[in-house]
């Protein structure tokens, strides 16, 4: 996956980084696994605006993507690697042995034609589906389920991953790509491999046109507000706004907002570095 740089022919070219899509094998998606995708634009259903800076935006469709990989021990051949406009990495359409269509998230290094597979006794390759009381420690993995059968939830952008460290009775012991080591239970499954396009953090914009055609709108800053719209609005001149807040007043960087007696908080062995 090589990035393409532009020749500074206009200013909006000049600082340009972005994908070759040189690994994409596709130009139109599966039309069996597509669904309407509607617009909001950062409203709810009465009307009224909950998200600020949304709107707009090319007409997209949505994807359907297999995070279950409930299709056990049937092998399935891929067929292409696509662009998904609704994620940052890129997916895989898979055709299984007796007929289905299915869309995957594709892993880095995952080419057309090798075969995937997921469910028990699968070997632990690239783009398979195990049970993480069936992968080895220290491999590198993507796509894993919170709760069996839930459908995976964690590592799925791009260039993301993370590692089985260890089991400990009927848990295994997960190091996420935040650098929280946390445990969740081996009937979850997980997917070989580190998740594809992993030079999507080095793309650069290029002008503001283009967060358009994403759907963002422009955002204005805190600080230049008035004391009405934020409470770091106001001031003569340049003046900072005070301490770091959101729009409703909770501080911002560094206040701890987690419900300090969350469920989740006993399957938790270390927090993600600050």
């Amino acid at each position: 996956m090589a990035l393409k740089k532009f020749k500074p022919t206009t200013s909006s070219q000049r600082f340009k980084v972005v994908s070759a899509l040189d690994d994409i094998t596709a130009t139109s998606p599966e039309k069996s696994l597509l669904q309407p995708k509607k617009r909001t634009g950062g409203r709810n259903s009465e009307g009224k605006m909950t998200i600020r800076s949304v709107g707009g935006g090319h007409k997209q469709k949505y994807r359907v993507i297999d995070f279950k990989r409930d299709k056990e021990n049937i092998p399935a051949t891929v067929k292409t690697i696509e662009y998904d406009p609704n994620r940052t990495a890129r997916i895989a359409l898979l055709f299984y042995a007796d007929g289905e269509k299915r869309y995957i998230v594709a892993p880095n290094g995952l080419k057309v034609g090798q075969e995937v597979e997921s469910g028990k006794g699968v070997q632990p390759e690239i783009g398979n589906s195990l049970y993480l009381s069936e992968i080895p420690f220290g491999t590198v993995i993507h796509n894993i389920e919170l709760r069996p059968g839930q459908g995976a939830k964690m590592a799925r952008s791009a260039g993301s991953h993370a590692q089985l460290m260890s089991r400990d009775g009927k848990f295994a012991v997960i190091k996420l790509p935040s650098g929280e080591t946390r445990m969740i239970l081996q009937t979850c499954k997980a997917t070989i491999g580190i998740v594809s396009n992993t030079e999507h953090n080095l793309e650069v914009s290029g002008k503001a046109g283009r967060s358009r055609w994403f759907g963002r709108r422009p955002r204005t800053r805190a600080v230049v507000m008035n004391p009405v719209d934020h409470p770091m609005g106001g001031g003569e001149g340049r003046s900072s706004g005070g301490h770091p807040r959101s729009r409703k007043g909770l501080p911002a960087k560094g206040y701890k907002t987690r419900y300090p007696k969350k469920a989740s908080n006993k399957y938790i062995i270390e927090r993600r570095k600050k």
